[in-house]
């Protein structure tokens, strides 16, 4: 038995391919659609994105077996962990089926989704019956006003709550995002901590990013982290927990001989990670994305429509991944950041 797993690590090394920075590619995030049913301001300002906006044409969206295609050869080059985004990918109809079809992949350890919630309700039996493992839910306030101007449609902040507990109640594991916006929801931040404490979920509070070109991006609008984590130790004993994997991106808490509740904090702003990114982006009309914050993508769809197979793919793949040395915010951080980027929704969270 030992031999068989000595030897199965090293096929997998074999199938690791890194960047120029040496990080290995580790975690595909694959947007569905680039529709959403939310005009949340730091992602999709409805000034922007209104009834005459043009979203992807049906055609141009991959579909559910191109998906799996592509998710199979990056697979063979050492990604386990898959997270569907958009736009809001509950929006894609059938959304299940494509969860199966990742889920029989073999060397995938990890399928996630983020989402709003607003529609989890009715979907979370079956995404977990097709494969989901868990789930992300995009919360930035309870308070219904606050939270009904955040997301620019008036959508209740309650019937997300009830799509995070039908999600618990079917199993799914389920986590709380928050972007922190100052005078915006910055008295939000210990009624969201309380809430995931009470169902015993963790949250991770986001400092507000300079994603794609709308958003209005400033940065004493940005919360820093560290100041969030001083709010919440005026009412809690949270105790740092060291990152355990290349990647983590978030800064972990948890409380002092607690219940395990845990909080987390994405810091792009003030303390940027790119040095430990190990993530592709797919879009949903099959550009590849290097990094978040990239102002172009490398054209799969091209490829699978073609009738190139997972190891053109992968060829194709490890080229990019190879060359890769995208370190945004750093960049930014020095003053040096591009201006023009991809918009979130397009390109996936």
């Amino acid at each position: 038995m030992l031999l068989f797993l000595l030897k199965s690590r090293l096929a997998w090394r074999k199938m690791s391919v890194e960047d120029r920075y040496q990080r290995p590619l580790r975690d595909l995030r694959i947007s569905v659609t680039d529709r959403c049913n939310f005009r949340c301001r730091y992602c999709m300002p409805a000034e922007i994105f209104g009834a005459d906006y043009r979203f992807l044409p049906r055609e141009e969206i991959l579909r559910f077996g191109e998906i799996e295609l592509i998710a199979r050869a990056l697979v063979g080059l050492g990604v386990r962990k898959l997270r569907l985004t958009g736009g809001e990918p509950l929006v894609r109809r059938d959304l299940s089926i494509l969860v199966e079809k990742l889920a029989s992949i073999a060397g995938v350890e990890d399928i996630a989704m983020t989402t709003n919630a607003s529609l989890l309700g009715r979907h979370a039996q079956r995404l977990k019956e097709a494969g989901l493992h868990r789930v992300t839910v995009s919360l930035d306030a309870l308070d219904e006003a606050i939270f009904g101007q955040m997301n620019g449609v008036g959508a209740r902040a309650q019937r997300v709550i009830e799509g995070i507990d039908t999600a618990l109640e079917c199993g799914l594991g389920v986590k709380v995002n928050a972007v922190i916006q100052k005078g915006v929801n910055d008295q939000e931040v210990l009624a969201l901590a309380e809430f995931a404490r009470t169902r015993k979920i963790p949250i991770r509070y986001i400092e507000f990013m300079d994603t794609g070109n709308t958003n209005g991006w400033k940065h004493e609008q940005v919360v820093p982290s560290y100041q969030v984590l001083e709010s919440l130790r005026e009412v809690m004993a949270l105790e740092a927990v060291s990152k355990p994997l290349l990647g983590e991106t978030a800064e972990r808490y948890t409380l002092s001989g607690g219940d395990g509740f845990e909080v987390g904090f994405i810091s792009s702003v003030s303390k940027p990670f790119c040095r430990d990114c190990n993530r592709l982006r797919l879009s949903a009309e099959g550009q590849l994305y290097t990094c978040l914050f990239a102002a172009s993508g490398h054209d799969l769809k091209t490829l699978v429509r073609e009738g190139n197979g997972e190891a053109s793919l992968r060829q194709f793949v490890t080229q990019i991944w190879s060359q890769r040395e995208d370190r945004y915010s750093e960049l930014r951080s020095e003053g040096m950041a591009p201006i023009a980027k991809k918009e979130m929704s397009y390109l996936g969270g």
